[in-house]
């Protein structure tokens, strides 16, 4: 389980200490305008926020990726393509540090490549970076390109235990406003991994926060307490953990696991955000 995940829950102080801890998958530069969030039926557009975000970059910046936007184009040679798309990713990874640029282009040459791995890791980008999208139809397309990216994993290996949970967790995290058709779905997906293999903890964590969005709380805190009784030094499930007793009505289970959770912090801003919170619970 990567640390950069972030959960997205709908718990205000949740989303706010998980972005605050593990951040997106690739640091922020110079802000790109974020499409304001509107109906769920608001469709997000790659191609007008690219270009947004290439009006941020320097005139030699934009020399440089406007003459490999030419390149993959002309180019004939499966090989020549994949390796403009590379070089597209490492510079909105390393120069432009904008994570969607770089997710889109990873993606681009791993459909290409159409390697297993290629195709997770690139579809784990999206799936990173989907988790802490807070608009809303950012959060869907990152959602989509990610199950698109694991069915082709999956269909070159279909007994990647990894891919089925992140299929699931592509659903999960991408459903609009929590919609429990989608969510059902994903966990769905991750349950087929959970009862054949009780000691996967990936699953078990990505079904406790399927449990926690879906409401299904009981269940959620049964399968986040195996997580830290195998993973005690699991963030993420902590601080799920303690979400799902607080939204459970029971503050002193929940302020136990922020405590917990603070254990593990080395941020003083984020402990204080801890500390904050912990006193409305009491």
């Amino acid at each position: 389980m990567k640390k950069q995940q972030v959960v997205l829950i709908g718990s205000g102080v949740i989303l706010l200490l998980l972005l605050s801890i593990f951040g997106k998958t690739v640091p922020s530069g110079e802000p790109v305008p974020r499409p304001a969030a509107t109906s769920a039926a608001t469709q997000f557009d790659f191609s007008v926020f690219l270009q947004q975000a290439k009006k941020n970059l320097s005139p030699a910046q934009q020399a440089f990726v406007n003459s490999l936007e030419v390149s993959v184009v002309r180019g004939d040679v499966k090989s020549q393509q994949i390796k403009v798309y590379n070089q597209l990713a490492q510079f909105w990874k390393d120069s432009a540090s904008q994570a969607e640029p770089y997710a889109f282009y990873t993606a681009q040459a791993s459909k290409l490549e159409n390697s297993e791995k290629s195709l997770n890791f690139a579809a784990q980008l999206f799936l990173d970076n989907c988790r802490g999208a807070s608009d809303e139809g950012m959060r869907s397309w990152m959602a989509g390109e990610a199950r698109d990216l694991f069915q082709r994993s999956l269909q070159l290996n279909p007994s990647n235990d990894s891919a089925k949970i992140g299929l699931g967790s592509s659903y999960i995290f991408g459903s609009p406003a929590g919609d429990p058709t989608q969510v059902m779905q994903g966990i769905q997906q991750i349950l087929e991994v959970a009862r054949r293999d009780s000691t996967n903890l990936y699953a078990q964590l990505m079904l406790g926060i399927g449990g926690v969005v879906s409401g299904q709380l009981d269940r959620a805190v049964e399968r986040l307490q195996k997580v830290v009784a195998h993973d005690p030094s699991n963030v993420e499930a902590l601080l799920t953990l303690a979400d799902a007793y607080e939204r459970k009505g029971d503050k002193v289970k929940a302020a136990q696991w922020y405590e917990a959770s603070k254990q593990l912090i080395r941020n003083p801003v984020i402990i204080k955000e801890i500390d904050e919170h912990l006193k409305t619970l009491k």
